[in-house]
C-alpha cells in the first residue's frame, strides 16, 4: 500500500463516498491509521484530484457533524446495556 500515496488517496476516497464509510472505519479496513486516511484525504487529494476531493470533503465534513449524535448514542447503549 505503500508504493503510491497519491492512488492510496483516491481509493480510500472511493471507499469512503461508496460505503458512505467513516475515516475510522476505513483505517481499519486498510490496515493503516486514522492520521494516514485523514491525511491522505485533506492535504494529498486536493493536489491529485479536486473533483474527487470535494466529494469527500462534503462527506468527511457530515461524519463531522454527526459524530456528537453517534458519541451520545453509543453511550446510552453502554449504559442501557444494549
Amino acid at each position: 500500500m505503500r508504493d503510491n500515496i497519491e492512488e492510496r488517496a483516491c481509493e480510500l476516497a472511493n471507499y469512503i463516498i461508496e460505503n458512505s464509510s467513516t475515516v475510522r472505519a476505513t483505517a481499519k479496513k486498510f490496515g493503516i491509521s486514522k492520521s494516514t486516511v485523514h491525511k491522505d484525504l485533506t492535504e494529498r487529494l486536493c493536489y491529485t484530484n479536486r473533483p474527487l476531493y470535494l466529494q469527500v470533503k462534503e462527506l468527511l465534513e457530515y461524519n463531522k457533524a454527526q459524530r456528537h449524535i453517534r458519541g451520545g448514542i453509543a453511550t446510552r447503549r453502554k449504559y442501557k446495556g444494549e
